[in-house]
């Protein structure tokens, strides 16, 4: 006969998703904002894409990295918004130990390569300022695709330690996770056994795969700002600043939800606020992307009217 404490000692096959917590009867009102957000992200992302492939007038790095990055922020709304979804309609949403780790590691994967991309997307505009008589020998053909490729690889590479480490952990009788989607900090706080160690490599991957990206994009603005400074006219200074301030408005947002979320200590009050700003990086942010790069973009205007007619 099986004890009450080897039973709690049992590895659990499937968490249980907690969702939103508890709506007051907004969770359908909430499940239609969220999938019309949802709908027209994927469709702004696709119709970028469309329009940087069809149209030979963005064949430049700049638009080469664009596509890449539309193409990313469909895979990454597609992990996560479709079981937050589901929570919404279903206030307990079962999700099998293996599904739950594929989805931490694809959730993670994709931030990590969106860092990535952001750091090679500032870089592009560092060349094209403050280096511009070297910007076509340096960003050529080859040297899109290589750092492009280095990107989506580095970002799958990057959470596999991690994984290995927090998916080792034993998880007991407590298997309900207080969120939308399987995330590091909830997951981890059902643990059983020792979780130092997971901490550990929680906080050396997130000092690489993320601050790292982010001290490049701040240096690269850093030099990229003193350079337009530098600048004797105004309209010089506005023409350079407009080719940059899009994919800065875009690190500012990505970095700021992802900052709070991830990069301070939170305790159990504070839950409801993380996934309020869980909902902000993975759901707003994402949606406001494409319209960021759009609506300031005369390149792309173009393009769309073009393809339009």
């Amino acid at each position: 006969m099986v004890s009450r404490e080897e039973e709690n000692m049992t590895q659990v096959s499937e968490f249980i998703l907690l969702g939103l917590g508890d709506l007051h009867g907004l969770q359908f009102l909430l499940f239609g904002v969220f999938l019309v957000i949802y709908v027209m992200t994927l469709i702004s992302n696709i119709v970028i894409l469309t329009v940087v492939s069809t149209d030979h007038s963005l064949h430049t790095p700049m638009y080469f990295f664009l596509g890449h990055f539309s193409c990313l922020e469909i895979s990454y709304t597609t992990t996560i918004e479709p079981t937050m979804l589901r929570t919404l309609l279903s206030a307990h949403v079962p999700i099998s130990f293996p599904g739950c780790a594929c989805q931490f590691y694809f959730f993670a994967a994709l931030v990590a390569t969106e860092c990535f991309f952001l750091a090679v997307m500032s870089y592009d505009r560092y060349i094209a300022i403050c280096n511009p008589l070297h910007y076509s020998t340096i960003m050529d053909h080859c040297g899109c695709l290589q750092l492009a490729g280095a990107s989506w690889v580095a970002g799958f590479v990057a959470p596999i330690l991690l994984m290995v480490f927090m998916f080792r952990l034993t998880f007991c009788a407590a298997n309900e996770i207080d969120h939308f989607f399987c995330d590091l900090k909830p997951i981890m706080k059902l643990a059983c056994t020792d979780t130092q160690v997971a901490e550990i490599i929680s906080f050396i991957c997130t000092s690489l795969f993320a601050l790292g990206p982010f001290l490049l994009n701040l240096a690269s603005y850093t030099c990229i700002i003193s350079t337009i400074l530098r600048i004797p006219s105004i309209t010089g200074k506005q023409r350079a600043f407009s080719t940059c301030s899009s994919h800065l408005t875009v690190v500012c947002l990505y970095y700021g939800t992802l900052g709070i979320v991830y990069g301070f200590p939170s305790g159990p009050q504070d839950e409801d606020l993380l996934k309020l700003l869980s909902l902000l990086y993975t759901v707003l942010t994402p949606a406001l992307n494409p319209i960021i790069y759009t609506l300031r973009n005369k390149d792309i205007k173009v393009a769309l009217r073009k393809l339009v007619r």
